[in-house]
């Protein structure tokens, strides 16, 4: 995919004789393509403040992730989308398929909030906590275990094929694809009880001997699937997602203004670049505080430098901050040549963090999540919703009694077992009759009800309001009341 831009100063001579536009129409016009690999990116290993910060911050959610499907709540994972059963199992909640407003609610806080977020200290998301960036760094470390650091790897990949780079390459790809079947088995057991997942990977022979695998096709094929994809994007995709498959590199820069806090050079300190040694005067010389070693460079998971400025591939990790940092304190120099910062900041000195847009962003995220607990406190346990059956006649005549068919809908929320019984209620007498509906935790269930009226309590009217009233019988405060429609003959 390319883009045409016009340049007024190339000339058709110098297209042709350009080898990489010599396929290209004279006249102005260069083609740029949208999407170009700039080769297989060596990460330098850098320590510091910031992948402190990464590491503290990519872990527990690590852990948290890993560890969710094992955790047991009354006898069944504490959190399980089952979708056979259409329940979704979160800690103590069970929801059904009714309560996806609270899904798509819970949605919106998270954008907005990652709104809020990006407006003040742009992608730190991206940088510290997203998955992309988390199991990146854990295939980096199994990189480095296997084939060494940022020099070691680019002469190991430069050498002939020995029995050594076989052995390391090897164990690199091996620890990929462990991590990410460990990966594909966990993300999965959110949605297949992880226990009777790994027993269904075990081959189960018959008493005829024959060999089978005890897991359902279908989920042994997610499983695979998603190991696949983690082993691609985490081992061989890694910046180039970052860089050209996700929407929030390109809608970021909306969001961003000149008091984004975000990874900045301070050109007018460190420029003119270049390098010197330690004690030597460079300002007498016209140089300015960077030593042009390019570590930051080096060290930048999405292949930029952060020198030519600000750019939507940054995902503001700060390991180029780190790498200046540390070389900044080997030369005696201060520190923040580059530094978390703000363009405002850079001009003048000063950062406006009270803004009208981000004081928006806040106050309706936590207006949102105010709203979303109150709606998940009063949740009922009993959902009924009742459709009047326009596929019968509009109602029915069995000797002096009018009969009207509803189809009743009981969703059973609670965290208990129930049994529910049905009532009708009226201006007039009505009667229905059914036996107790059991529920279990979670189930829903639906019933075809007739609800009758005495042809002589009936008056002049054709349409009544009837009352179908649901209550557990062990609980009576659990009841729902929906209101629908009687028809009668009339006069």
């Amino acid at each position: 995919m390319v883009d045409k831009i016009p340049v007024k100063e190339i000339t058709p001579d110098v297209i042709e004789n350009s080898p990489k536009n010599r396929d290209e129409p004279a006249g102005g016009v260069r083609y740029v393509h949208l999407y170009e690999s700039s080769g297989k990116v060596y990460i330098r290993k850098i320590t510091g403040f910031y992948q402190n910060i990464r590491r503290y911050t990519g872990l527990p959610l690590l852990i948290g992730f890993v560890l969710m499907p094992w955790l047991m709540i009354d006898g069944r994972p504490a959190m399980l989308f089952d979708l056979d059963t259409r329940q979704f199992h979160i800690l103590w909640q069970t929801f059904t398929p009714q309560d996806g407003i609270f899904l798509a609610w819970l949605l919106i806080i998270a954008a907005f909030a990652l709104f809020a977020v990006t407006v003040l200290v742009g992608r730190v998301w991206c940088g510290f906590t997203c998955p992309q960036t988390v199991w990146t760094l854990m295939f980096m470390w199994a990189e480095r275990l296997c084939e060494g650091d940022r020099n070691k790897r680019i002469k190991l990949d430069k050498q002939a094929w020995s029995f050594e780079k076989f052995v390391r390459k090897s164990g690199k790809h091996g620890l990929w694809l462990l991590i990410s079947f460990i990966t594909g088995v966990t993300f999965i057991g959110y949605f297949v009880p992880v226990r009777e997942l790994l027993t269904g990977f075990l081959p189960v022979i018959s008493d005829s001997g024959f060999v089978s695998w005890g897991s359902h096709p279908a989920t042994a094929f997610w499983t695979f699937f998603f190991t696949g994809m983690t082993y691609m994007n985490a081992g061989w995709l890694r910046e180039q997602v970052c860089k050209y498959m996700c929407p929030y590199a390109r809608f970021q820069s909306v969001m961003y203004d000149e008091d984004t806090i975000a990874v900045h050079y301070d050109a007018a300190r460190g420029e003119t670049r270049g390098p010197r040694k330690p004690k030597e005067d460079y300002k007498a010389q016209g140089k300015g505080d960077c030593i042009d070693c390019s570590w930051c460079v080096q060290v930048c998971p999405v292949d930029i430098d952060i020198r030519d400025g600000l750019q939507y591939e940054c995902i503001n990790c700060g390991l180029c901050v780190d790498a200046c940092d540390s070389v900044m304190e080997k030369m005696n120099y201060p520190k923040g040549l580059i530094r978390f910062t703000s363009e405002d900041a850079l001009k003048t000195g000063h950062t406006h963090f009270l803004r009208p847009r981000l004081f928006g962003y806040v106050f309706a995220v936590l207006a949102m999540i105010v709203a979303f607990l109150y709606a998940l406190s009063v949740r009922e346990p009993l959902k009924v919703d009742v459709f009047r059956d326009r596929g019968a006649s509009m109602y029915r005549v069995q000797a002096q009694n009018i009969v009207n068919v509803y189809t009743v809908q009981i969703s059973n929320t609670d965290r208990a077992e129930h049994t529910y019984r049905i009532e009708a209620l009226g201006e007039i007498e009505f009667s229905v009759s059914h036996r107790p509906i059991y529920l279990e935790e979670g189930e829903i269930f639906t019933v075809p009800i007739r609800v009758s009226a005495s042809r002589d309590e009936l008056g002049a009217k054709t349409k009544y309001d009837v009352i179908l009233r649901v209550t557990a019988e062990e609980d009576e405060s659990i009841t729902v009341e929906h209101t629908s429609t009687f028809i009668g003959p009339g006069k």
